[in-house]
């Protein structure tokens, strides 16, 4: 379980206050007391998706997804300088997941830490 705290929320809340998607999904999390597996699914079902496998598989199936935008050097100096904005508009924009979304897989690859979970690309573009 991915837990994040009421001070994580609020920071993202105050960077994201442009995005009504992601005010939306903060509430959600919040909601679901800072579990963000069981905030994804939630806001999977309301963006008309249909997950189908356990809470922590799902979120980590589709932050995994996410991956290649997430980790573009000047999005992850941005995640690493706690940057959200512009990390979040792109990635919106991308489709790659609908806008509900990107907040959760956001703040899941931030707990992750940006740098173990971009780490698999690393190892990609090293050989």
């Amino acid at each position: 379980m991915t837990q994040v705290t009421s001070a994580e929320i609020a920071k993202f809340r105050t960077q994201l206050a442009d995005y009504p998607d992601a005010i939306n999904a903060l509430q959600v999390i919040e909601d679901c007391e800072g579990n963000l597996e069981d905030a994804a699914m939630v806001l999977a079902i309301r963006a008309g998706q249909q997950p189908e496998i356990a809470n922590f598989d799902w979120l980590d199936s589709l932050a995994k997804k996410c991956r290649a935008v997430i980790c573009k050097e000047e999005f992850r100096s941005s995640l690493i300088a706690e940057d959200f904005a512009i990390v979040a508009g792109h990635l919106a924009a991308t489709k790659l997941c609908p806008a509900l979304l990107v907040t959760p897989v956001l703040m899941y690859a931030v707990q992750d830490g940006i740098n173990i979970f971009c780490e698999p690309l690393d190892a990609v573009s090293v050989i």
